[in-house]
């Protein structure tokens, strides 16, 4: 992979400093050192200490990317929403964990991206997770195909510049039309998986609209600000508004087997091309059963 710029302005600088301003990490720099990458001015290998004027063509060659042997790879099928020589964005389904843990090893997400890239012989083999999503929660995730990918992202994912748009349907009538939860989130007391509204918790922002009444439940699009764990299913489980099927959370209605949570859309300026990127990812299934049902059809 070769990211390549062309120095625009009149006045002379370092390509050192021109890297930096590009986003390009000291870490990052070392890897094209000293793990076969390469850096070029006009098509002659240099040292970070080259002078560049205006309209010298930088070109930055990224070291190969092996694939962890540790991550096996599951060559099961997978929904690409949208890809490029950089990222690669999927919608999960629902019951597939985004990366293995001690229960799930060989067929999350992360193990079918690995399978996929074997299969699509790409050149760099790493599989970099930009957004996860729980277990039982489908819909869409960013993949990087590089490290440099990734930390481009990384920076506009910490600048809160990923619109993530998500529909749930909740248990009872939500009050309100249209609302701000800005309850802070922490761990609970006797656990290291659920958490709750308490007021030493991080600072949390979720922003939601009804899209449609029940009789006893509400279909609500759901944007995120912050990027809590479980945030979703913690602010409205504390609006005793918990997500229909989330046991997890309080609700026990029997009529959904997991959380009716979907991540429908993604939306972010690409770090590499500046252009607006929108994917949707279509509602499952379930979760059109669940709504139909609930219609009364």
């Amino acid at each position: 992979m070769i990211i390549e710029w062309i120095y625009e302005e009149t006045e002379q600088i370092m390509l050192k400093t021109f890297l930096k301003e590009k986003a390009v990490s000291k870490k990052m720099l070392a890897k094209v050192k000293f793990k076969g990458g390469q850096l070029e001015v006009n098509g002659k290998n240099v040292r970070v200490r080259e002078i560049l004027n205006k309209g010298d063509v930088v070109k930055m060659s990224l070291p190969i990317e092996p694939s962890n042997p540790h991550l096996i790879p599951s060559f099961k099928k997978i929904d690409i929403l949208f890809e490029d020589d950089h990222y690669l964005i999927i919608n999960k389904a629902s019951g597939v964990a985004s990366v293995p843990s001690p229960t799930h090893r060989e067929d999350t997400m992360a193990n079918r991206i690995r399978g996929y890239v074997e299969n699509q012989q790409y050149e760099h083999k790493t599989v970099h997770v930009v957004t996860r999503l729980d277990r039982e929660t489908s819909g869409a995730m960013i993949f990087a195909k590089h490290a440099f990918a990734h930390s481009m992202i990384d920076l506009v994912l910490r600048r809160h510049e990923i619109d993530k748009t998500y529909q749930a349907v909740v248990s009872g009538r939500i009050e309100k039309e249209y609302g701000l939860i800005k309850e802070p989130i922490g761990r609970t007391e006797d656990s290291i998986i659920t958490r709750m509204v308490r007021e030493d918790g991080r600072p949390s922002l979720t922003e939601y609209w009804l899209s449609e009444y029940f009789d006893d439940a509400s279909f609500i699009k759901v944007k995120l600000h912050t990027g809590r764990t479980h945030q979703i299913r913690v602010h409205f489980s504390y609006l005793n508004h918990p997500l229909v099927g989330d046991d997890l959370y309080g609700e026990n209605s029997g009529l959904f087997t997991r959380q009716a949570l979907h991540c429908s859309g993604l939306s972010f300026v690409h770090p590499f091309s500046r252009e607006e990127i929108q994917v949707t990812a279509p509602l499952p299934t379930d979760m059109t059963g669940l709504i139909e049902k609930l219609r009364g059809n």
